[in-house]
């Protein structure tokens, strides 16, 4: 007798988890079918499980194909089952190809194809339909989002758009999506909800094509070059009752977030000043150094040196100037962007071509708050005081690139659901695009694109 087994979380049971099992046991004689407890999820990174334990495992006895159902809780027991077991192939889904290819030396390892095509009228748990997300460009962005999509439950990427017909097919390909796209209209009709992945001076515009059609978007930052057009934005969501959300993942980290809230605790005490930098040394020839119009230091990593000024010193800062070194073309290889507040100040600092030390600083009246570089990817921070002997020192995971949290809080959004919104709001993307507005100005050849 042939021993297959298989693994997953079966949250929210669609046509997709059917085929898996259909499909794996078609493989032997006898399946075995393991069930992820909630806290082995948690630890493996997989966000917004809905469903209990005892429904996802009746849900997988009720599709008729698991011969044995075990519940799996810990790092390690695959290797432990099959052993246990006697297993001779393992299965799971394409999009974990490669990912287990170290049990090949305990059993064969069979990828299995992914559903395309999943309807969105499928009723998973709660009552809430399986949300199909269409991802407009194939950039690296585009690729890393298709790497952490499978961590997060409840939504599925069914489509992709690029206006250069084999550049999606290839994304397509690579990433066994349904179907692609060359027009975005036709693109629009067959998803829930967009991710907005191109090139920086086509948000604006694919987000508010999206909006206008009554679709979810989670758009890339900078959400826009202009105030106006952020306001614009976020007042078409309203009233079309969709979800907008300026997909900036370290606002959506969980490490980023107990920073804020240790910083706005009082231990430092009033907080007087914020320093970011955000810095890399890169190619030459990459858009970053060459785009004379929308490429540079600022465009690039400015968002994520605004964030934490605007979160902990508010959206009403009295005045921001601008000092930039520029390259011959006049893209800003470095630019330090300084606020002035009622009571403090803050400093940005970003660069292509100029490297400092990429930390966080957050002075306060009665102590500072230290992240080190990747500060943006916040894993660690420290409480410093005058007396230098008393150091506290704070400790969070950040799984994957971070691209999993943004996504968790959209799905969660657009499920009805409240209370994640704080994160990054409406008002506090806005008075980014302000500050970004500002600074495009300080820009001749967008300044005059614009006057014309």
């Amino acid at each position: 007798m042939k021993k297959v087994i298989t693994y997953g979380s079966f949250d929210l049971f669609h046509e997709g988890h059917y085929n898996i099992l259909k499909n794996a046991k078609a493989l032997g004689d006898y399946l075995i079918v393991g069930v992820t407890t909630e806290q082995y999820d948690e630890t493996r990174g997989k966000l917004n499980i809905v469903d209990s334990l005892s429904e996802r495992i009746e849900n997988v006895k009720k599709s008729g194909f698991a011969d044995e159902i075990i519940v799996e809780d810990h790092l390690g027991q695959k290797v432990e089952d099959i052993q246990k077991y006697g297993i001779d192939i393992f299965t799971v889904g394409s999009d974990w190809v490669g990912k287990f290819d170290y049990l090949k030396d305990f059993c064969e390892v069979v990828y299995l194809p992914r559903t395309q095509n999943i309807s969105s009228s499928l009723l998973r748990g709660a009552g809430h339909p399986l949300v199909r997300i269409g991802i407009v460009g194939t950039g690296r962005i585009a690729n890393r989002f298709m790497g952490e999509i499978h961590f997060v439950s409840g939504v599925e990427v069914t489509s992709v758009y690029n206006p250069h017909e084999g550049s999606a097919e290839r994304f397509a390909k690579k990433w066994g999506i349904a179907s692609f796209w060359t027009e975005f209209d036709a693109f629009l009709k067959e998803v829930d909800a967009v991710y907005v992945a191109s090139p920086h001076e086509t948000h604006y515009g694919y987000a508010r094509r999206a909006l206008d059609s009554s679709k979810h978007v989670l758009c890339e930052k900078p959400l826009t070059f202009s105030k106006a057009e952020a306001v614009e934005l976020y007042g078409l969501a309203k009233k079309n009752g969709v979800v907008l959300l300026e997909a900036m993942k370290t606002a959506y980290c969980p490490g980023f977030n107990q920073l804020l809230g240790v910083a706005r605790s009082g231990v430092i005490g009033a907080i007087r000043d914020v320093e970011a930098a955000f810095t890399r040394l890169l190619a030459d020839g990459g858009r970053e150094k060459t785009d004379e119009m929308y490429g540079g230091s600022f465009t690039e990593y400015g968002t994520y040196t605004i964030l934490p000024i605007i979160k902990l010193m508010g959206k009403d800062f009295l005045d921001v100037q601008f000092s930039s070194i520029l390259a011959d073309n006049g893209i800003d290889l470095y630019t330090k962007a300084m606020f002035r507040y009622d009571k403090g100040l803050a400093l940005a600092k970003t660069g292509v071509g100029v490297k400092t030390e990429g930390q966080l600083v957050i002075a306060g009246t009665n102590g500072y708050i230290l992240a080190p570089s990747p500060w943006w990817l916040t894993k660690e921070f420290e409480v410093r005081y005058e007396d230098s002997s008393k150091i506290e020192k704070y400790a969070t995971r950040f799984l994957g690139s971070g691209l999993r949290y943004e996504l968790s809080d959209f799905v969660y959004l657009i499920n009805g659901y409240e209370g994640r919104d704080y994160k990054l709001s409406a008002g506090e993307s806005i008075a980014m695009a302000s500050v970004m507005e500002r600074f495009m100005a300080t820009r001749p050849k967008y300044r005059e694109k614009n006057e014309c």
